[in-house]
């Protein structure tokens, strides 16, 4: 049970950590984030991550444990080095003019009419960009799973993503400056950490 709440936990920061960059990218270029928009963004990104646990655990009744297990470890790997060569991919990204693919390099982006407040409706699509990560590591910690684990992952995703957040947010607005702050390679890290937890543990 304890390592089933370390290893939920470590999930939720590693993947609520671009939302501490995400608020720290806002805070820095004086962009508010009002406390609704904020919980839109929570529960948009947890409701996704429900989503793909459920849908997860759905296929793993149809797949051998050992299978599952695998493409767990597999998914959780191939999204952790992504993760840490993410300054490699966002360069080849930053290139495309679509504003999707533009949100996901710089969140601040999302504040499409330039007001420097985030509104409900910005908040839902920069949601839908830092949810991505959440549905592929869903799916794959859904397939190895069960239900007591399912909502140990579900009520921390809604401790730490509005936390994170608004911490970030809060940073960034004493920092006040346009320095970045990547912490993609740390949950990288992160994500191979918990595959290999699940293998060996």
């Amino acid at each position: 049970m304890l390592v089933l709440i370390a290893s939920a936990l470590l999930l939720t920061l590693s993947l609520s950590a671009d939302c501490f960059a995400t608020g720290f990218a806002y805070g820095a270029n004086k962009i508010k984030i009002p406390f609704q928009s904020a919980m839109v963004i929570n529960l948009t990104c947890t409701c996704v991550l429900a989503l793909s646990l459920f849908c997860g655990k759905a296929i793993g009744h149809y797949i051998p444990a050992s299978v599952t297990l695998a493409i767990c470890a597999s998914i959780l790997i191939t999204l952790g080095l992504a993760k840490i060569f993410g300054k490699f991919i966002k360069r080849i990204l930053q290139k495309s003019r679509h504003s999707f693919i533009k949100i996901l390099t710089k969140p601040e982006e999302a504040d499409f009419d330039k007001s420097k407040v985030l509104s409900k409706k910005e908040a839902v699509v920069l949601a839908l960009a830092l949810s991505l990560d959440g549905l592929a590591v869903g799916v794959g910690t859904g397939l190895v799973l069960n239900w007591i684990g399912y909502l140990i992952i579900i009520g921390f995703s809604l401790v730490t993503d509005i936390a994170l957040l608004i911490s970030g947010a809060l940073v960034g607005r004493k920092v006040a400056t346009r320095t970045k702050l990547d912490l993609s390679w740390a949950s990288g890290v992160i994500l191979i950490a918990i595959a290999f937890i699940k293998l060996f543990v």
